[in-house]
């Protein structure tokens, strides 16, 4: 069963499998790599959420998957921005260290 998707004439169908069914989305051809492995790991979520849940139909899983990455997404974005914060904050303290340093070295 294909799905297609609306295409620029610089875009390519690419046909991905999730689960049991085969979709065709079309992407610029430096994108196919992404979308692939992107395709990869939900169809991993989805096959994993099938075999812990009772006789789910494929929109269900889809819908599930979606809840599960996306949690997963702002979890880690979450922490990357708390690490940035981090990061930043050394950045400038060691920027007024060296202000200082050098404005002791000057005088």
């Amino acid at each position: 069963m294909a799905e297609n998707s609306v295409s620029s004439t610089a875009n390519e169908p690419v046909a991905l499998r999730l689960v049991d069914r085969e979709f065709l989305i079309a992407c610029a051809p430096e994108e196919r790599e992404g979308l692939l492995e992107s395709a990869a790991y939900l169809d991993r979520k989805m096959r994993e959420l099938r075999a812990n849940a009772k006789a789910p139909g494929f929109d269900r899983l889809a819908v599930l998957a979606a809840i599960s990455v996306t949690h997963e997404f702002l979890a880690l974005r979450k922490t990357h921005t708390g690490s940035d914060q981090g990061v930043t904050e050394g950045l400038a303290s060691l920027r007024r260290k060296l202000e200082a340093a050098l404005d002791a070295h000057i005088k």
